[in-house]
Protein backbone atom coordinates (compact mmCIF):
# COMPACT_ATOMS: atom_id res chain seq x y z
CA UNK A 1 0.00 0.00 0.00
CA UNK A 2 1.06 3.55 -1.20
CA UNK A 3 -0.38 6.47 1.33
CA UNK A 4 -0.07 9.87 1.20
CA UNK A 5 -0.37 12.08 3.76
CA UNK A 6 -2.42 15.59 3.10
CA UNK A 7 -2.54 18.45 5.32
CA UNK A 8 -5.01 21.22 4.87
CA UNK A 9 -2.45 23.05 2.42
CA UNK A 10 -1.91 20.46 0.52
CA UNK A 11 -5.53 19.48 0.20
CA UNK A 12 -6.28 23.47 -0.64
CA UNK A 13 -3.64 23.10 -3.45
CA UNK A 14 -4.97 19.58 -4.95
CA UNK A 15 -5.38 20.13 -8.96
CA UNK A 16 -6.13 18.44 -12.07
CA UNK A 17 -3.63 18.15 -15.44
CA UNK A 18 -3.85 16.04 -18.52
CA UNK A 19 -0.52 14.83 -19.45
CA UNK A 20 -0.24 13.21 -22.86
CA UNK A 21 2.89 11.76 -22.33
CA UNK A 22 1.77 9.94 -18.98
CA UNK A 23 -1.41 8.53 -21.59
CA UNK A 24 1.04 7.66 -24.47
CA UNK A 25 3.52 5.43 -21.42
CA UNK A 26 0.19 4.12 -20.01
CA UNK A 27 -0.83 3.01 -23.64
CA UNK A 28 2.15 0.82 -23.56
CA UNK A 29 0.35 -1.60 -21.02
CA UNK A 30 -2.43 -1.84 -22.80
CA UNK A 31 -0.64 -2.95 -26.29
CA UNK A 32 1.58 -5.25 -23.70
CA UNK A 33 -1.65 -6.98 -22.20
CA UNK A 34 -4.61 -6.50 -23.90
CA UNK A 35 -6.35 -8.35 -21.12
CA UNK A 36 -6.33 -4.79 -18.93
CA UNK A 37 -8.97 -3.14 -20.95
CA UNK A 38 -11.23 -5.39 -23.40
CA UNK A 39 -12.80 -1.43 -24.11
CA UNK A 40 -9.18 -0.72 -26.38
CA UNK A 41 -8.97 -3.82 -28.22
CA UNK A 42 -10.30 -1.82 -31.30
CA UNK A 43 -7.78 0.59 -30.91
CA UNK A 44 -4.56 -2.27 -30.02
CA UNK A 45 -5.41 -3.75 -33.46
CA UNK A 46 -5.51 -0.53 -35.21
CA UNK A 47 -2.25 0.74 -34.00
CA UNK A 48 -0.21 -3.22 -33.96
CA UNK A 49 -1.02 -2.73 -37.68
CA UNK A 50 0.69 0.16 -37.80
CA UNK A 51 3.79 0.05 -35.72
CA UNK A 52 5.97 -0.72 -38.85
CA UNK A 53 9.56 -0.39 -38.06
CA UNK A 54 9.57 1.23 -35.22
CA UNK A 55 11.95 -0.67 -32.53
CA UNK A 56 8.78 -2.18 -30.70
CA UNK A 57 11.76 -4.27 -28.41
CA UNK A 58 12.83 -1.09 -26.68
CA UNK A 59 9.28 0.53 -26.73
CA UNK A 60 8.08 -2.37 -24.71
CA UNK A 61 10.77 -2.85 -22.80
CA UNK A 62 9.99 0.45 -20.78
CA UNK A 63 6.88 -1.51 -18.82
CA UNK A 64 7.84 -3.46 -16.73
CA UNK A 65 6.90 -7.01 -15.63
CA UNK A 66 5.06 -5.58 -12.77
CA UNK A 67 3.47 -3.17 -15.17
CA UNK A 68 5.77 0.10 -13.58
CA UNK A 69 6.74 2.46 -15.84
CA UNK A 70 10.10 4.71 -14.95
CA UNK A 71 9.29 7.96 -13.02
CA UNK A 72 11.74 9.75 -15.39
CA UNK A 73 9.51 9.14 -18.40
CA UNK A 74 6.06 10.76 -16.43
CA UNK A 75 7.28 13.66 -15.10
CA UNK A 76 4.33 15.95 -13.55
CA UNK A 77 2.89 18.59 -15.91
CA UNK A 78 4.20 22.04 -14.98
CA UNK A 79 0.82 23.50 -16.30
CA UNK A 80 -2.61 22.21 -17.01
CA UNK A 81 -2.64 21.28 -20.31
CA UNK A 82 0.84 20.71 -21.95
CA UNK A 83 1.62 20.08 -25.65
CA UNK A 84 3.39 16.60 -25.92
CA UNK A 85 6.27 18.06 -27.12
CA UNK A 86 6.59 20.53 -24.02
CA UNK A 87 6.34 17.59 -21.93
CA UNK A 88 8.96 15.61 -24.02
CA UNK A 89 11.44 18.22 -23.56
CA UNK A 90 11.71 17.89 -19.56
CA UNK A 91 12.74 13.95 -20.27
CA UNK A 92 15.26 14.58 -22.61
CA UNK A 93 16.90 17.17 -20.14
CA UNK A 94 17.13 14.32 -17.17
CA UNK A 95 20.44 13.14 -16.13
CA UNK A 96 22.10 9.98 -17.28
CA UNK A 97 21.84 9.28 -13.59
CA UNK A 98 18.35 9.85 -12.95
CA UNK A 99 17.56 7.77 -15.43
CA UNK A 100 19.50 5.08 -14.76
CA UNK A 101 18.08 5.19 -11.28
CA UNK A 102 14.50 5.43 -12.68
CA UNK A 103 15.27 2.15 -15.01
CA UNK A 104 16.56 0.17 -12.61
CA UNK A 105 14.00 0.96 -9.83
CA UNK A 106 11.08 0.40 -12.17
CA UNK A 107 12.30 -2.95 -13.64
CA UNK A 108 13.63 -4.16 -9.41
CA UNK A 109 13.66 -6.74 -8.54
CA UNK A 110 14.40 -7.82 -12.13
CA UNK A 111 17.30 -7.38 -14.68
CA UNK A 112 16.82 -4.65 -17.26
CA UNK A 113 15.32 -5.80 -20.04
CA UNK A 114 18.10 -6.79 -23.49
CA UNK A 115 16.77 -3.22 -24.71
CA UNK A 116 17.74 -1.33 -21.76
CA UNK A 117 21.12 -3.09 -20.98
CA UNK A 118 23.14 0.34 -21.85
CA UNK A 119 21.76 2.09 -18.77
CA UNK A 120 23.82 -0.10 -16.76
CA UNK A 121 26.86 1.67 -18.71
CA UNK A 122 28.56 4.18 -18.80
CA UNK A 123 26.74 7.99 -18.85
CA UNK A 124 27.37 8.45 -22.47
CA UNK A 125 25.28 4.88 -22.79
CA UNK A 126 23.17 6.48 -20.31
CA UNK A 127 21.97 9.48 -22.09
CA UNK A 128 22.42 8.13 -25.51
CA UNK A 129 19.56 5.53 -24.57
CA UNK A 130 17.70 8.38 -23.00
CA UNK A 131 17.36 10.47 -26.40
CA UNK A 132 16.46 7.06 -28.36
CA UNK A 133 13.84 6.80 -25.92
CA UNK A 134 12.06 10.01 -26.56
CA UNK A 135 12.56 10.04 -29.93
CA UNK A 136 10.56 6.42 -30.26
CA UNK A 137 7.93 8.00 -28.11
CA UNK A 138 7.51 10.91 -30.10
CA UNK A 139 6.85 8.63 -33.45
CA UNK A 140 4.54 6.53 -31.38
CA UNK A 141 2.66 9.41 -29.84
CA UNK A 142 2.27 10.25 -33.38
CA UNK A 143 0.98 6.80 -34.92
CA UNK A 144 -0.93 5.54 -31.76
CA UNK A 145 -2.48 8.72 -29.35
CA UNK A 146 -2.58 11.98 -31.35
CA UNK A 147 -5.30 10.65 -33.61
CA UNK A 148 -7.35 10.07 -30.90
CA UNK A 149 -6.12 12.99 -28.45
CA UNK A 150 -9.21 15.39 -29.00
CA UNK A 151 -11.79 12.95 -28.05
CA UNK A 152 -9.64 11.33 -25.36
CA UNK A 153 -9.15 15.19 -23.94
CA UNK A 154 -12.58 15.37 -24.04
CA UNK A 155 -13.48 12.53 -21.95
CA UNK A 156 -10.72 13.45 -19.77
CA UNK A 157 -12.31 16.94 -18.99
CA UNK A 158 -15.77 15.62 -18.64
CA UNK A 159 -14.20 13.46 -16.02
CA UNK A 160 -12.44 16.65 -14.10
CA UNK A 161 -15.84 18.37 -14.40
CA UNK A 162 -17.61 15.42 -12.27
CA UNK A 163 -14.70 15.00 -9.64
CA UNK A 164 -14.58 19.01 -9.37
CA UNK A 165 -18.38 18.96 -8.70
CA UNK A 166 -17.86 15.63 -5.98
CA UNK A 167 -14.83 18.17 -4.44
CA UNK A 168 -17.07 20.87 -4.16
CA UNK A 169 -20.52 18.75 -2.48
CA UNK A 170 -18.96 16.63 0.00
CA UNK A 171 -14.81 17.41 -0.06
CA UNK A 172 -11.73 15.01 -0.01
CA UNK A 173 -14.00 12.31 0.75
CA UNK A 174 -16.55 12.39 -1.57
CA UNK A 175 -14.03 13.32 -4.64
CA UNK A 176 -12.07 9.87 -3.83
CA UNK A 177 -15.01 7.97 -2.43
CA UNK A 178 -16.12 6.42 -6.35
CA UNK A 179 -12.86 7.27 -8.15
CA UNK A 180 -11.45 3.79 -7.81
CA UNK A 181 -12.31 0.69 -5.16
CA UNK A 182 -8.01 0.75 -4.41
CA UNK A 183 -8.59 4.37 -3.36
CA UNK A 184 -9.35 4.68 0.71
CA UNK A 185 -9.63 8.73 1.99
CA UNK A 186 -9.59 8.20 6.09
CA UNK A 187 -8.19 10.51 8.54
CA UNK A 188 -6.35 13.46 6.10
CA UNK A 189 -4.61 9.93 4.34
CA UNK A 190 -5.09 8.53 0.32
CA UNK A 191 -4.49 5.29 0.81
CA UNK A 192 -3.41 3.41 -2.75
CA UNK A 193 -4.44 -0.29 -1.75
CA UNK A 194 -2.96 -3.58 -4.09
CA UNK A 195 0.24 -1.82 -4.94
CA UNK A 196 3.41 -3.59 -5.25
CA UNK A 197 5.57 -1.00 -3.07
CA UNK A 198 4.87 0.03 0.44
CA UNK A 199 5.87 3.28 1.71
CA UNK A 200 4.17 6.17 3.40
CA UNK A 201 4.77 9.96 1.51
CA UNK A 202 4.10 13.31 3.18
CA UNK A 203 2.82 15.58 0.65
CA UNK A 204 4.27 18.53 3.47
CA UNK A 205 2.98 21.22 1.88
CA UNK A 206 3.21 20.03 -1.79
CA UNK A 207 -0.04 19.57 -2.69
CA UNK A 208 -1.48 16.73 -4.71
CA UNK A 209 -1.75 16.35 -8.50
CA UNK A 210 -4.45 14.42 -10.47
CA UNK A 211 -4.37 13.10 -13.82
CA UNK A 212 -7.30 11.07 -15.36
CA UNK A 213 -6.41 8.42 -17.78
CA UNK A 214 -7.90 6.85 -20.70
CA UNK A 215 -5.94 4.27 -20.49
CA UNK A 216 -4.90 3.29 -16.99
CA UNK A 217 -6.46 0.08 -15.73
CA UNK A 218 -6.39 1.47 -11.59
CA UNK A 219 -4.79 4.08 -9.72
CA UNK A 220 -1.05 4.56 -10.21
CA UNK A 221 0.95 6.89 -7.65
CA UNK A 222 5.03 7.49 -8.82
CA UNK A 223 7.13 3.87 -8.36
CA UNK A 224 9.56 6.50 -6.05
CA UNK A 225 8.34 7.57 -2.71
CA UNK A 226 10.92 10.69 -3.02
CA UNK A 227 8.42 11.78 -6.12
CA UNK A 228 5.82 14.69 -5.38
CA UNK A 229 2.87 13.15 -4.60
CA UNK A 230 0.58 12.39 -7.74
CA UNK A 231 -1.80 10.35 -8.75
CA UNK A 232 -2.66 8.96 -12.42
CA UNK A 233 -6.54 7.25 -12.36
CA UNK A 234 -9.19 5.69 -14.48
CA UNK A 235 -11.59 8.25 -16.18
CA UNK A 236 -14.99 8.06 -16.72
CA UNK A 237 -16.27 7.72 -19.90
CA UNK A 238 -13.76 5.45 -21.59
CA UNK A 239 -16.14 3.50 -23.11
CA UNK A 240 -17.55 6.38 -25.07
CA UNK A 241 -14.07 6.22 -27.03
CA UNK A 242 -14.68 2.75 -29.06
CA UNK A 243 -16.18 4.26 -31.72
CA UNK A 244 -13.37 6.85 -32.31
CA UNK A 245 -10.70 4.98 -33.65
CA UNK A 246 -9.61 6.46 -36.82
CA UNK A 247 -8.15 4.50 -39.64
CA UNK A 248 -4.45 5.24 -41.32
CA UNK A 249 -5.16 7.31 -44.09
CA UNK A 250 -4.38 6.20 -47.42
CA UNK A 251 -1.72 9.92 -48.14
CA UNK A 252 -2.36 9.36 -52.11
CA UNK A 253 -6.07 8.50 -51.50
CA UNK A 254 -6.33 11.78 -49.88
CA UNK A 255 -4.41 13.45 -52.65
CA UNK A 256 -6.59 12.29 -55.19
CA UNK A 257 -9.80 13.16 -53.46
CA UNK A 258 -8.38 16.13 -52.32
CA UNK A 259 -4.92 17.70 -54.53
CA UNK A 260 -1.76 17.70 -53.57
CA UNK A 261 -2.12 21.25 -52.00
CA UNK A 262 -5.02 20.72 -50.06
CA UNK A 263 -4.24 17.82 -48.89
CA UNK A 264 -0.94 18.78 -46.85
CA UNK A 265 -3.25 21.92 -46.10
CA UNK A 266 -4.96 19.15 -44.00
CA UNK A 267 -2.40 17.24 -42.50
CA UNK A 268 -1.11 20.83 -41.19
CA UNK A 269 -4.12 21.87 -39.50
CA UNK A 270 -3.65 19.31 -37.16
CA UNK A 271 -3.47 22.45 -34.57
CA UNK A 272 -5.15 25.79 -34.86
CA UNK A 273 -2.39 28.18 -37.28
CA UNK A 274 -3.25 31.14 -39.04
CA UNK A 275 -2.78 31.35 -42.71
CA UNK A 276 0.49 33.59 -42.56
CA UNK A 277 2.07 30.79 -40.72
CA UNK A 278 0.24 27.80 -42.84
CA UNK A 279 1.78 30.29 -46.35
CA UNK A 280 5.61 29.67 -44.37
CA UNK A 281 4.84 26.42 -43.74
CA UNK A 282 3.86 25.28 -47.36
CA UNK A 283 6.26 27.70 -48.99
CA UNK A 284 3.48 29.56 -50.95
CA UNK A 285 1.66 33.01 -51.02
CA UNK A 286 -1.39 33.45 -47.96
CA UNK A 287 -3.84 34.10 -51.18
CA UNK A 288 -3.30 30.78 -52.53
CA UNK A 289 -3.64 29.28 -48.75
CA UNK A 290 -7.22 31.57 -48.43
CA UNK A 291 -8.41 30.33 -51.67
CA UNK A 292 -7.74 26.72 -50.17
CA UNK A 293 -8.94 27.20 -46.70
CA UNK A 294 -12.00 28.88 -48.14
CA UNK A 295 -13.03 25.55 -49.76
CA UNK A 296 -11.62 23.63 -47.10
CA UNK A 297 -14.07 25.44 -44.64
CA UNK A 298 -17.05 25.56 -46.95
CA UNK A 299 -16.85 21.51 -47.05
CA UNK A 300 -16.59 21.20 -43.16
CA UNK A 301 -13.08 19.63 -43.11
CA UNK A 302 -11.66 23.11 -41.33
CA UNK A 303 -13.31 25.28 -38.61
CA UNK A 304 -12.37 28.64 -37.71
CA UNK A 305 -12.10 30.93 -34.99
CA UNK A 306 -10.78 34.46 -34.73
CA UNK A 307 -8.02 35.28 -32.11
CA UNK A 308 -7.10 38.78 -31.76
CA UNK A 309 -6.02 39.82 -35.30
CA UNK A 310 -5.76 36.20 -36.58
CA UNK A 311 -8.46 33.79 -37.63
CA UNK A 312 -7.30 30.60 -36.46
CA UNK A 313 -7.93 27.41 -38.89
CA UNK A 314 -8.11 23.60 -37.36
CA UNK A 315 -9.41 20.42 -38.85
CA UNK A 316 -12.63 19.73 -37.81
CA UNK A 317 -13.69 16.03 -36.67
CA UNK A 318 -14.53 14.97 -40.67
CA UNK A 319 -11.22 16.37 -41.55
CA UNK A 320 -9.49 14.31 -38.88
CA UNK A 321 -10.60 10.96 -40.30
CA UNK A 322 -9.92 12.29 -43.81
CA UNK A 323 -6.25 12.77 -42.47
CA UNK A 324 -3.44 11.16 -40.07
CA UNK A 325 -2.18 13.48 -37.90
CA UNK A 326 0.74 11.49 -37.21
CA UNK A 327 2.00 12.67 -41.14
CA UNK A 328 3.82 15.14 -41.27
CA UNK A 329 4.43 16.29 -45.13
CA UNK A 330 6.96 18.84 -45.63
CA UNK A 331 5.43 20.89 -48.39
CA UNK A 332 2.92 20.93 -51.21
CA UNK A 333 2.82 22.12 -54.56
Amino acid sequence: MISFVLGVEDLADTRFALSPLHETLFSLRVLQDPGLSPLHLPWRRSVLGRLGELDTGLLMSLVAQRRTLPDFLTPNPRRFAPAFEEELAVVRRESSSRVRHDLLLAHAPDPLPEALRAAAHDDTHVAGLRDAICDLLQHYWRLAVEPMWPQMRLVLEADMTYRARRLALGGARLLFADMHPNLHWQDGVLHVHKMISRHRVAASGRGLLLMPSVFAHKPAPPVSPDEPPSLVYPSRGVATLRDSVVPTADTAALTSLLGASRAGLLRLLGEPLPTVELARRLRVTPSAVSQHLRVLHATGLVTRTRDGRHVLYRRSALGDRLADPGDRPGGAE
